[in-house]
């Protein structure tokens, strides 16, 4: 079985953005097939509309990925979304926006791009993306250090396709979805043993209906701590299609590679 990845690609998404003149329909959706750089992520397919301010973390990364502030100079999204490390001063990152069409909306280019070490297209699937100039007046998102987190139900929002193969969205949507064991993610039933156990993790309903989708990839999922704060569990990599029945979304467990990200984070000054 194939890892369908759930990346739209830069062409694709700036087409489909300048193209809605109208509002979408609010949903929830899963990944697109997509193999190697420059594939975009996929959106969120059976959610609803996310309202200013509510995830001031969330990054739109211009290549049709997702992404979530780091620190003030540093985005964290997904390997698969890049190309490899070094210098890039390609790529834009939207914040502080639900519309990316709104006035509002803060930009910055990239100026370096660091891939995981060792990533070769399964597992490993982080990366980190140093902006041009910090931004500050947006909430960061932390990330999970230990497995504590991993379980329970989590958010996951973007701006990807609402229905499998669709287009990417103008508005920022999101939606909840719970954990699925490794075991029960593996079964025959699901991913019949494609999931890294070791590093990825499962989410999503057994009925289908609700899932990240083309144009999500890189975003994080996330939940509530003991403090009530959100804090980061996953990045959106891969999935069978988007919001099919037994296929739910496989993410990037952050809590595996916790120390390497804050790392390469300060390795980059951030």
């Amino acid at each position: 079985m194939a890892r369908w990845r759930r990346f739209l690609g830069a062409v694709a998404a700036a087409v489909t953005v300048a193209a809605m003149g109208t509002v979408m329909q609010a949903s929830s959706a899963a990944a697109a097939p997509v193999a190697g750089d420059g594939v975009a992520a996929p959106s969120v397919v059976g959610g609803s509309r996310a309202t200013q301010g509510e995830f001031p973390f969330m990054v739109r990364l211009s290549m049709g990925c997702g992404g979530a502030l780091y620190s003030p100079t540093i985005v964290l999204t997904a390997a698969h979304c890049v190309t490899r490390t070094g210098t890039n001063t390609s790529i834009t990152a939207t914040l502080g926006v639900v519309d990316l069409n709104s006035t509002s909306k803060i930009t910055r280019t990239s100026n370096y791009v660091l891939q995981a070490p060792g990533y070769t297209g399964a597992g490993k699937d982080w990366a980190l993306i140093r902006l041009s100039s910090p931004v500050t007046t947006l909430a960061t998102l932390p990330i999970a250090t230990t497995t504590a987190y991993d379980s329970g139900t989590f958010t996951v929002a973007g701006w990807g396709a609402a229905t499998e193969g669709g287009a990417q969205q103008r508005y920022l949507l999101k939606a909840t979805v719970p954990f699925v064991s490794d075991a029960t993610c593996n079964s025959a039933a699901m991913y019949n043993g494609e999931v890294i156990a070791s590093d990825e993790i499962c989410a999503g309903y057994v009925a289908g209906g609700v899932d990240t989708c083309q144009g999500d990839s890189g975003g994080p999922m996330f939940r509530r701590d003991s403090a009530n704060a959100w804090i980061q569990v996953g990045i959106v990599s891969w999935g069978d299609g988007c919001a099919r029945p037994n296929k739910p979304g496989v993410y990037s467990q952050v809590s595996t590679f916790a120390a390497n990200i804050a790392a390469a984070a300060a390795s980059l000054g951030g």
